[in-house]
């Protein structure tokens, strides 16, 4: 009888473990350094979704826009804040390499640019293993700044490369559409 009651308590207590253990990774997930919101002000969640590569999972990404910004217009002339949290380690070079070429791809950038970009892009994006957040605080017109598990890496003061690198979401040239419309909200369930 002692066996049986001891089962029976094992799998509620083992989902409560277990629950106790998702909670502070999905709320990592879902919120920001306090320093972003010191510099940008309030911000609010516009939408959120993940990015797979040929089914692998790459990261969850979530669009943080000014209070009362539309989402879209935030992209263009408001600040807005893009969260990555990691499913999988990726090398530093790995992502700025990524980066630039994305930049390129979607065009409008000359090689100098991309070349002074990328040692920019060295500074601000760390290595990142499982389960780190990178947060990206872009401010139209006057640059960006850089967090990896809520430590400041960089401060950007270079309006292009700030707008370049956030449009790797955010344009409509983007390679991953469906990430960029449940980040902008147009596709009724970002949230």
């Amino acid at each position: 009888m002692n066996a049986r009651r001891a089962a029976a308590w094992r799998l509620p207590a083992l989902l409560m473990l277990a629950i106790g253990l998702l909670l502070p990774a999905l709320a990592a997930a879902r919120s920001l350094p306090p320093a972003v919101e010191t510099l940008a002000g309030p911000l609010r969640l516009a939408g959120e979704g993940e990015m797979r590569w040929f089914g692998l999972k790459l990261y969850d990404a979530a669009l943080w826009v000014e209070p009362e910004v539309e989402p879209v217009a935030a992209t263009r002339s408001a600040g807005h804040a893009l969260a990555l949290r990691y499913a999988r380690a990726i090398d530093a070079g790995r992502l700025v390499d990524t980066s630039i070429d994305e930049m390129r791809r979607i065009g409008g950038h000359d090689e100098a640019s991309l070349a002074r970009w990328r040692t920019q892009l060295m500074q601000a994006l760390p290595s990142v293993a499982a389960g780190d957040t990178l947060v990206g605080l872009h401010r139209p017109g006057r640059g960006a700044s850089f967090w990896h598990e809520g430590r400041l890496t960089a401060h950007v003061d270079d309006p292009a490369l700030a707008r370049a690198f956030f449009a790797i979401w955010l344009d409509a040239r983007t390679r991953a559409p469906a990430l960029r419309a449940r980040l902008l909200g147009l596709d009724g369930a970002s949230r």
